[in-house]
């Protein structure tokens, strides 16, 4: 693994030495001798990972780091805070800063390039729903939340692991002042919690009594629903080792005993926050999905949805050996309703129409908006009896009950007409099965329309 540091120290010696220990490690590497300067490589966006010394003249390196967390552009950036200070106020300072991580002059390799290691990595994950968020953005979704949104505003839920009780009960009092803690001393139990909750952090014991709390940290980071959970190791000072293999396997942080009050509170909201930021992401980009395929006004998938999925339908039918009916259905005279009443009507009409056609269909059925008021309705398993039944029954509550329009002041009779393709050739494509049901349908509008006409193929 690769990235870009940028190690920020006003004295030479110490930057040349940071410099020559990443360079080992084949991290390209960048410097600043002050805090402006910092902060103007990270607003333009060239580098991964900030190795801050604090102690600089004029701004220094906890004012370089509120100002980092602070600005939308770079608060995804981690913050290591390399430095001479080491007591827990020290830390806590920086934490509230929004640093990620201190390191202690003089910096242990070892440890250097384990935690720059495993902060990359965390930064390759979010900037990958960070581009694809921004993307999502850049074609019309908005998404007007900040990064400070997520600092931890209400309380985080928290899954503690540890069976020494002198040990889990200082520590949960001390939690539930901000958070909603669970305690689980059973090592085991608590993989089926974690997966079973919706936690937005798991501390772990490295000092459990018969179980290796490593291996809990690797079935968490294994499971589909809990890989995403951060998780902050507490461990005794002599287990240094041990800590950093939990950094290779993906721990997000950790404490050393004895533990100091201010800096878990600190550590644990800054993960809460991290948590809750990378969550946005996430759903912001399924959001966009979402309506990248999804038809605003009905609410129905959308043509560029039945294209790419009806081929998926189309090949899983054939290889199954097993059915697939295909509707096409449009609402008669819409351009006089439009003309008439206005295109305000004509949206009701539609959506009212979606709301029924939804309400008639199964989950499995797959309905669209073709464009304009032309429907599509994609039905698996189906056999040509039981598709003509469901094409009457969406025929007959469409024609059975009139559409009201412009808030409920206006009531319309509305019908539609349904052509109807089967999958009756194995050298079929969606192109020629939607043709056969297109022409299905026109042959229903010569026929005088609001009836259901199969494709005789």
């Amino acid at each position: 693994m690769t990235a870009r540091v940028l190690v920020v120290d006003d004295i030479p010696a110490n930057t040349k030495l940071l410099e020559a220990r990443l360079t080992a490690e084949y991290f390209e590497v960048l410097t600043a001798a002050n805090g402006p300067d910092a902060l103007a490589i990270c607003q333009a966006d060239k580098c991964d990972i900030v190795l801050l010394d604090v102690m600089m003249p004029g701004m220094d390196g906890f004012e370089v780091c509120r100002r980092l967390k602070a600005d939308p552009r770079t608060v995804h950036i981690p913050v290591v805070m390399v430095t001479a200070l080491d007591q827990p106020a020290d830390r806590v300072k920086g934490l509230d800063a929004g640093a990620d991580d201190f390191l202690t002059k003089p910096v242990n390799d070892i440890a250097l390039i384990t935690r720059v290691k495993s902060l990359v990595r965390l930064k390759m994950l979010t900037d990958e729903w960070r581009m694809r968020s921004v993307t999502g953005r850049d074609i019309g979704f908005e998404d007007t939340a900040a990064a400070d949104d997520f600092a931890a505003k209400g309380k985080g839920r928290i899954l503690l692991v540890d069976d020494r009780r002198s040990s889990y009960e200082r520590m949960a009092a001390s939690l539930a002042k901000s958070h909603d803690v669970t305690v689980e001393t059973d090592p085991q139990e608590a993989l089926f919690r974690a997966a079973e909750g919706d936690f937005e952090l798991v501390m772990i014991s490295l000092a459990l009594a018969n179980f290796d709390g490593l291996r809990l940290c690797s079935q968490l980071r294994s499971l589909e629903r809990t890989r995403m959970v951060p998780v902050l190791l507490i461990t005794e000072p002599e287990d240094n080792a041990r800590l950093l293999r939990g950094l290779d396997l993906g721990v997000n942080d950790y404490l050393v005993r004895p533990i100091d009050k201010n800096e878990m509170m600190a550590r644990t909201r800054t993960q809460i926050r991290r948590k809750r930021y990378t969550d946005h992401l996430r759903d912001n980009v399924q959001q966009t999905m979402e309506l990248a395929v999804t038809d605003a006004l009905t609410g129905l998938h959308n043509r560029r949805y039945l294209e790419s999925h009806l081929a998926t339908l189309v090949s899983q039918a054939v290889q199954r050996s097993k059915t697939l009916a295909v509707l096409m259905v449009d609402l008669d005279y819409f351009k006089a309703v439009n003309d008439t009443y206005g295109h305000d009507a004509g949206d009701d009409v539609l959506r009212e129409f979606a709301r029924r056609l939804r309400k008639n269909l199964r989950g499995i059925d797959l309905a669209c908006r073709f464009g304009g008021e032309e429907f599509v309705v994609v039905m698996p398993e189906t056999d040509l009896s039981l598709a003509v039944a469901v094409a009457e029954r969406i025929r007959q509550k469409v024609a059975g009950e009139p559409f009201l329009v412009n808030g409920g002041a206006r009531a319309l009779d509305v019908t539609i007409s349904v052509g109807l393709a089967m999958l009756d050739h194995y050298d079929d494509t969606p192109q020629t099965i939607l043709k056969r049901a297109d022409e299905a349908l026109y042959a229903a509008k010569r026929d005088g329309r609001n009836r259901v006409v199969a494709d005789a193929a």
